[in-house]
């Protein structure tokens, strides 16, 4: 992303969108009281997040019992409830689906790749399904420290270990694939990035023709196999970013506050909710709602405007696609392929 001499300025800025996490599948009912459980729960919730000013719901589901579904049935019947209560938003269904363990010290890790594949199949369908892209750890409990876990389930040295051995698995064949299946019936994937090779990944298959439409990142800074929290880090990938791309800043406990505020300073997206955190950053415990609050208040001090539904969708184009690389490069104000035997840098076309 370039910066202008006014690009600070909050009326050169687009609006702000801000997504919410708030189903937190890591989570057992036990460890907040602010987990909904049952079906009309967990639509409430969404109603109250979008009410408090998300319009980005990023979508995990529980069965009765409270713990994370890994049904498609379950995830129809959300979305469907979902389409009907919170029209505006754009849904957003996390692409692991659940990483939750079972039982007391059973694996977190990911569903196998034909059953995560059939989140390109789901109905009604969402308007996103986050990709992941190369394998790498995620080492969720490399940042936590003690008072993050006290009084929850993270407490448990079995459960501790298996966060802590969690492996994200996206290789080639696999998340080509997966975006491909997405595209083909009309679901945006959002890209979920936790370092600059990932970018660069994401990168060559914009240019080689296999993913051709908007680009929609999250900026995924929760140490242990994804970025860290040093804000230089940060920049970095924001200076890297495409100038046509929508990047979104994701962190954890009690660093979402600060973080998120500079994300919203620099023009970027953010995103809350307890599968993020927890806590404020005064360390007290903080609802997904509280946390949405929170970061329309920081826009208003900072005399940036929020985003409606409306605005979420035009600034993530749902539902866009276009024909082949070169359109997409364009669209997104990259540099375009380098012809046969051209040398330099190769010139975007002027009009």
């Amino acid at each position: 992303m370039n910066f202008l001499d006014d690009s600070l300025l909050p009326e050169n800025q687009e609006k702000l969108v801000i997504q919410v996490a708030p189903y937190g599948p890591q989570w057992v009912p036990g460890d907040s009281d602010d987990i909904p459980v049952t079906l009309e729960q967990q639509v409430q919730k969404a109603v109250d997040c979008y009410n408090a000013g998300a319009t980005v719901l990023h979508v995990h589901v529980r069965e009765a019992d409270g713990k994370g579904s890994k049904r498609l049935s379950m995830f129809n019947e959300m979305l469907a409830r979902l389409r009907d209560a919170v029209p505006k938003m754009v849904l957003q269904v996390g692409g692991s689906i659940s990483f939750a363990p079972e039982g007391e010290g059973a694996a977190a890790k990911w569903l196998n790749d034909d059953t995560r594949h059939m989140l390109a199949e789901l109905d009604p369908r969402p308007d996103q399904v986050t990709v992941a892209v190369n394998t790498s750890q995620m080492n969720v409990m490399e940042l936590m420290t003690a008072a993050d876990v006290a009084g929850t389930s993270l407490t448990n040295p079995a459960i501790q270990a298996a966060y802590r051995d969690m492996v994200v698995p996206s290789n080639p064949s696999w998340h080509e694939e997966h975006i491909r299946r997405l595209v083909a019936n009309g679901i945006q994937p959002h890209f979920m990035l936790g370092s600059l090779t990932g970018l660069e990944t994401v990168e060559r298959l914009i240019r080689r023709g296999v993913y051709c439409g908007p680009l929609v990142l999250n900026y995924v800074a929760i140490g242990g196999g994804a970025a860290g929290l040093n804000p230089a880090d940060m920049m970095e990938f924001v200076r890297r970013t495409p100038d046509g791309a929508v990047l979104t800043l994701e962190t954890l406990n009690r660093n979402v506050v600060p973080m998120n505020t500079m994300a919203i300073a620099l023009g970027m997206h953010v995103r809350v909710g307890i599968e993020d955190t927890l806590f404020g950053p005064d360390g007290q415990r903080a609802t997904s709602v509280q946390q949405i609050e929170k970061m329309v208040r920081i826009a208003r001090e900072l005399n940036r405007e929020v985003a409606t539904g409306s605005d979420a969708h035009r600034i993530y184009r749902t539902g866009t696609f276009w024909d082949d690389a070169a359109q997409t490069l364009s669209c997104l104000g990259m540099v375009p392929n380098r012809k046969p035997e051209q040398r330099g840098v190769p010139l975007r076309r002027v009009a």
